[in-house]
């Protein structure tokens, strides 16, 4: 067990140290945007009431990796599968690059493996929340508040 700052789990996260599945990725570049817990706490108790929303990650398979598209995602489907009862599989035969060299309206983790993930998120977050640091693990990463 190790505490570590958001930035040091992703930096250890690049340097294949340790490993964790995309949902916390995601949530540890939301956290980046914080410099200390008493800032995070500012944060959650300013938009407690504000409400939240059901995520459903849907995954895109592409010939070179995958993407877990979230809501807002121009990609995202209207009617996703919550249940998994559909066993909906969404398939296409781009490449990650071209998707995102095409694609206009993010919010998206792309997965080229295990250890290559980044978040694309240009979308205005609902309720108040706040947006990833777009981060890239394929050391060439960047952080920008779209």
């Amino acid at each position: 067990l190790q505490w570590s700052s958001p930035a040091d789990a992703i930096e250890r996260f690049k340097t294949q140290e340790i490993w964790f599945p995309p949902p916390q990725f995601y949530e540890f570049c939301r956290l980046c945007n914080f410099s200390s817990l008493w800032e995070l706490q500012e944060f959650s108790s300013g938009r407690a009431l504000e409400g939240c929303e059901r995520w459903m990650p849907v995954m895109l398979s592409a010939p070179d990796g995958y993407i877990q598209l979230l809501p807002g995602d121009e990609l995202y489907p209207e009617d996703p599968d919550y249940t998994g009862e559909k066993k909906i599989i969404m398939s296409t035969d781009k490449k990650v690059e071209d998707l995102l060299k095409e694609g206009s309206t993010f919010h998206r983790i792309v997965i080229k493996n295990i250890n290559n993930l980044a978040v694309y998120v240009n979308i205005q977050a609902k309720y108040k929340h706040i947006n990833p640091l777009m981060i890239k693990c394929d050391n060439s990463d960047y952080n920008s508040r779209l």
